[in-house]
């Protein structure tokens, strides 16, 4: 029998959580197909545990995974994954802007033969203009930095099949940034359009400096140009001043006048001390993910789990 693992990060979602159980559940009602409901607590210091363990209680496909703390969106998706048992898993979101009743339609492309169905954003309800503007040039910038193919005005929102899962199972980046590891992965994979409404209660998760953060975590873990660009740079400027030391000395060995004006110097070295200082914080963006890399910390820890069987739902990194 064919089953569908449902994975949801949850993080201070007391005000919408009630809600995407219900409209998820008369969904997959709707499908008579067998599925697990498995929500991951990212550190939530509201009622979202008080809430999602009253859903357990009363529905046994429903688990739930506490983390010890805040460990971030990408390791609670990781961490659904990594205790899923379906045929097929499913992420979204529990804000309701990733619908559930898109939940059908995946489904019956991955039966067309589509190991991975991801959503693409039509439109974006409730964002405004900077959001927006600055999610789109991300998305393009990152398709064109990237050595993967990654699909623009897309989320994590995304069937995949389960030896997708296998697949991401095996790879050990500690810095995720799963939608580009899916696609990196590879296998038939197929998007569907969507309008993505806006938030039913509550305020988004990611502040600005998330939103960087994240985008540093795609650029850096799929692209090695920030570093080629960086020796370009440090080319172009090596040169240009051997030009300006080249002029400078034939005008003092072979004119009548010397080099003048002490503003144009200072512009020339706040310059390359700009470069330099830009320079050293791309290439430290890239020894900080080695370091993160080297210790091999896991990638979250588990503080208990609700509703798994014994031998599932076991701390796990």
């Amino acid at each position: 029998m064919t089953r569908l693992s449902i994975v949801v990060p949850v993080f201070n979602e007391e005000e919408v959580v009630s809600e995407f159980y219900r409209r998820l559940k008369q969904v997959l009602r709707s499908m008579d197909i067998a599925h697990e409901i498995i929500f991951v607590d990212d550190g939530s210091r509201d009622n979202t545990v008080s809430l999602l363990l009253k859903q357990a209680a009363g529905d046994d496909t429903v688990k739930v995974i506490e983390f010890s703390r805040n460990f971030g969106h990408q390791n609670a998706i990781s961490a659904g994954l990594d205790h899923a048992a379906g045929d097929a898993c499913i992420i979204l979101d529990g804000d309701l802007q990733d619908p559930p009743e898109l939940i059908p339609e995946m489904v019956s492309k991955w039966r067309e033969g589509h190991e991975v169905v991801y959503a693409v954003r039509n439109a974006r309800e409730g964002e405004g203009f900077f959001k927006k503007g600055t999610a789109a040039v991300f998305y393009r910038l990152l398709r064109t930095l990237a050595g993967v193919d990654i699909p623009k005005d897309t989320g994590d929102f995304r069937l995949m099949d389960r030896q997708v899962v296998d697949a991401l199972g095996r790879l050990p980046e500690r810095n995720r940034f799963l939608r580009g590891l899916v696609s990196w992965v590879g296998f038939r994979q197929v998007g569907i359009p969507f309008d993505r409404p806006a938030r039913l209660a509550g305020e988004t998760k990611f502040s600005l400096f998330k939103m960087l953060r994240f985008a540093l975590d795609g650029i850096t873990s799929f692209s090695r140009l920030p570093l080629r660009l960086v020796t370009l740079v440090g080319l172009f400027c090596f040169l240009g001043s051997l030009a300006v030391l080249g002029w400078a000395f034939y005008v003092r060995l072979f004119t009548v006048r010397s080099v003048q004006g002490w503003t144009s110097l200072i512009g020339v070295v706040l310059f390359l001390g700009g470069t330099q200082l830009l320079a050293t914080g791309v290439v430290g963006e890239y020894i900080a993910r080695i370091f993160d890399e080297a210790k091999q910390r896991p990638l979250y820890l588990v503080r208990r789990t609700h509703g798994f069987p014994p031998g599932r739902g076991t701390p796990q990194g």
